[in-house]
């Protein structure tokens, strides 16, 4: 698989999964309806905390990433 490929690849993938996720994320957002739902507010904080502990491993493995490529050697 060439460069043009694989970016293709990441952009076509990168479309589906994020808005699969923002999906997602929308109908999470809909359990605040308390007509419809009873939660707690440590309950919510759970939710939060998970969401944003899974977004924190997401940045980090791209940060990884980048730092890996620019710590690699080339004679020039």
């Amino acid at each position: 698989m060439n460069i043009s490929e694989k970016k293709q690849r990441f952009i076509e993938l990168a479309n589906k999964r994020v808005n699969k996720a923002l999906k997602q994320i929308s109908l999470i957002s809909n359990l605040s309806n308390t007509n419809n739902y009873e939660y707690t507010q440590d309950e919510v904080k759970q939710i939060i905390r998970a969401l944003e502990s899974e977004i924190q491993m997401c940045k980090e493995r791209f940060r990884k990433q980048d730092s890996e490529e620019s710590r690699q050697f080339s004679l020039k």
